[in-house]
């Protein structure tokens, strides 16, 4: 996985994640908090690349259900790296409270 400023010649067809702009700063709600309002809105989309680029260059990608779209190379061949995060005592026991609580066992 390559995410660095480094000039990398992505091949057409390459798995890769872009950045788009949604929503400019001026465009977002005014509902929204002030430190929220100084950001744009951007969304991160995974597809193959339709044509030779390197990163930071504008693409179009098509998505895997087929959707083309565009935006910034940002990340080649991008990992799924997600997790639920710590350990939580708790949850260990909840399952088998609830149970307790609900049929007074």
């Amino acid at each position: 996985m390559f995410t660095s400023e480094v000039k990398v010649l992505i091949k057409k067809g390459t798995f890769i994640e872009i950045e788009t702009v949604v929503l400019q700063c001026e465009d977002r709600s005014p509902a929204i908090p002030d430190d929220t309002k100084e950001t744009p809105l951007k969304m991160w989309v995974r597809g193959f690349v339709n044509s030779d680029c390197e990163l930071g260059d504008e693409v179009e990608i098509t998505t895997t259900i087929g959707r083309t779209m565009r935006g910034i190379a940002k990340v080649v061949e991008p990992s799924y790296s997600h997790n639920f995060g710590s350990y939580v005592s708790e949850i260990a026991y909840i399952g088998k409270q609830a149970k307790e609580m609900i049929f007074n066992k």
